[in-house]
């Protein structure tokens, strides 16, 4: 049996799109405030909805900062990982064949199986150390 397809409606493409614009991760409440300044009547409950929709269809990775908030970026489909400057924001996804073998080995040794990871690397991007260099 496969899952019902779920209708996209105007604010789930809005969102969407806005999420396609960004090359950093962005939280609910600074989509809201862009798309609000686009013209766009959306609630903010909506955009909530919206990206949780866009992350369960994997469509949208998700990021919890130290503080729990979520941040939501527009990636593409398969597994990989993110390089996040701390600065900007900018954030750059990468594949690990490296960060892949040493879970795979790290499970292996204490007899885990199925095991699934998230890995996100945090740095500062080249500009944003040139700039505080200069």
């Amino acid at each position: 049996m496969t899952a019902p397809t779920r209708r996209t409606g105007p604010q789930r493409s809005a969102v969407a799109t806005l999420l396609g614009e960004q090359e950093s991760f962005r939280t609910a409440q600074e989509l809201y405030a862009q798309l609000r300044e686009q013209g766009n009547t959306i609630g903010l409950a909506t955009v909530y909805r919206a990206l949780q929709t866009l992350v369960e269809d994997g469509e949208v990775d998700v990021l919890r900062s130290d503080d729990g908030e979520a941040a939501y970026r527009r990636c593409s489909t398969g597994h990989h990982h993110h390089l996040v400057c701390r600065s900007c924001g900018r954030t750059v996804e990468v594949e690990g064949q490296d960060v892949e073998r040493w879970a795979r080995a790290v499970a292996d040794a204490h007899g885990f199986s199925q095991v699934e990871h998230l890995v996100e690397v945090f740095g500062t991007c080249a500009a944003c150390a040139a700039g505080r260099a200069g």
